[in-house]
């Protein structure tokens, strides 16, 4: 499940703005607030450190979820061993 959560939208537009501004909180849409699998997918997220959420619907990438981030990213490398 987190594999999949960091090929998400959601994923790619936090590291996005992480990349702008790590302290920057990202307030997400009423549709994916409302989602089950949204609100499923960013508590097991926060639960992992891998995203910091101020309130719900507002949260922010963790420098760890930044890292994973980025090393799934990059070619040729897993990010869960």
């Amino acid at each position: 499940m987190l594999e999949k959560a960091f090929s998400s939208e959601i994923i790619t537009n936090l590291a996005q703005r992480y990349e702008e501004d790590p302290d920057q909180f990202v307030h997400l849409s009423q549709p994916t607030v409302a989602s089950a699998t949204a609100r499923q997918t960013v508590a097991e997220l926060r639960n992992e450190g891998y995203v910091e959420e101020e309130v719900r619907g507002v949260i922010r990438l963790t420098e760890r979820g930044y890292r994973a981030y980025k090393k799934k990213s990059s070619p040729g490398r897993r990010l869960w061993a």
